[in-house]
């Protein structure tokens, strides 16, 4: 479950608490300042949740207004479609419509591996450079492939893992 805090802008009103779009508008509606107005623009912070769901909010640059579209694709996306969407927003300067969001808006692919020196040695084994005998294997030099792979491919941390990606 995500916990979020709106905080108003109105600095004679209190903010509040809320775990889903719904208990947003229940209790924004309610919420008045000191002198009796209604309360109309917070900032929303993320309190508690997941730490690959405060990576998502950090990304999505969250709002009262992208609320809806925030917890939607938080409950609907897989762990892979969440490091996309960070990665493709966040480190490839993808642009999103935060009520239209598809985990297939976006071209990162993804690798399951830590470091570009772990891609290299996956692509030769898998025969990207060609069929490389096993013995020779033990003589090639990973580090400068995975420099090689550094021009297309990056190494990034999101909410504590590892990633190799590459943005077409």
């Amino acid at each position: 479950m995500t916990t979020l805090f709106a905080q108003p802008y109105d600095l004679t009103a209190t903010g509040f608490y809320f775990d889903n779009a719904e208990d947003f508008a229940i209790k924004s509606q309610a919420l008045r300042n000191s002198y009796g107005q209604p309360v109309e623009e917070y900032e929303i912070q993320f309190i508690d949740g997941d730490n690959i769901d405060a990576a998502l909010a950090d990304a999505w640059d969250l709002t009262q207004c992208n609320l809806n579209g925030f917890f939607k694709t938080a409950e609907e996306f897989s762990l892979d479609e969440k490091q996309c969407f960070i990665i493709a927003v966040g480190e490839c300067g993808y642009s999103f419509d935060p009520n239209k969001v598809s985990a297939n808006n976006f071209e990162v692919i993804l690798y399951s591996c830590e470091t570009l020196a772990e891609l290299a040695r996956e692509f030769v084994e898998e025969g990207l450079y060609g069929d490389v005998n096993e013995q020779l294997q033990w003589y090639l030099d990973y580090d400068a492939i995975a420099r090689d792979l550094a021009f297309d491919h990056t190494e990034t941390i999101i909410a504590g893992t590892r990633l190799v990606y590459a943005c077409p």
